[in-house]
């Protein structure tokens, strides 16, 4: 007689990682990018500043998860982050293997205005505050490291594309907010020959009171 042949593998024999989403939210605030900390209440890195973020519920969609993260651990809504980039290193949490979804959004500094108030959410530079970042628990440094690089390449192509400054500006402001954004020196030529032709004029000036008057713009589209 043949030998029995063993049953083909279910998918349920094979380990699987947990799957968290964690949320870089990105503004300008006091001359620097800077990125949204919560305090961790949870029992594991109790008091510890992170980013939001939750593991995914069964059945869970990825964007109802990261949704329900920014308002019960920072109070925030009425934003749709976008996804940004799988971290995957079985290394990364400290509690075992954690498949981490993250999000990146760029709000204004205004829009954070009430998720402030409280003493468990805080504001830090990107790049200001590297111990600080740095010393983030589950690899929240190599997240908050590529929401950096990707603000940083679209403000590269485009002015003020997550719309942080309010219409009208001068190009001396939307000059300013990129160099925040991009951490350098931008050439002002340079910078307005490529920021210009994407640009529509409000035929308006500046009152003067920063400054010569210079003329006044909108992001076209």
């Amino acid at each position: 007689m043949a030998p029995k042949k063993a049953p083909a593998p279910s998918l349920l024999d094979y380990p699987r990682p947990s799957v968290a989403v964690d949320t870089a939210v990105l503004t300008v605030a006091d001359g620097a990018l800077r990125v949204l900390l919560v305090r961790r209440g949870e029992e594991h890195h109790h008091g510890d500043w992170a980013l939001p973020g939750t593991f995914l519920r069964e059945r869970e969609r990825l964007a109802d998860a990261v949704l329900r993260s920014l308002r019960e651990k920072a109070g925030i809504s009425g934003w749709v982050p976008r996804q940004l980039h799988v971290f995957d290193d079985p290394e990364r949490d400290d509690r075992g293997w954690v498949l981490s979804v993250a999000h990146v959004d760029v709000v204004p500094e205004a829009a954070l205005e009430d998720a402030l108030k409280s003493d468990g959410v805080r504001l830090a530079s990107v790049s200001g505050e590297p111990q600080l970042i740095a010393e983030l628990p589950y690899g929240h440094a190599e997240i908050v490291a590529k929401a950096a690089e990707w603000i940083r390449a679209a403000y590269a192509e485009a002015p003020d594309p997550r719309a942080l400054l309010e219409e009208p500006f001068t190009l001396k402001d939307l000059r300013d907010l990129h160099e925040i954004v991009a951490g350098r020196s931008l050439m002002r030529d340079t910078f307005r020959r490529f920021m210009e032709p994407q640009l529509v004029g409000t035929g308006q000036m500046s009152d003067g009171t920063r400054g010569r008057p210079s003329r006044l713009w909108r992001r076209s589209g």
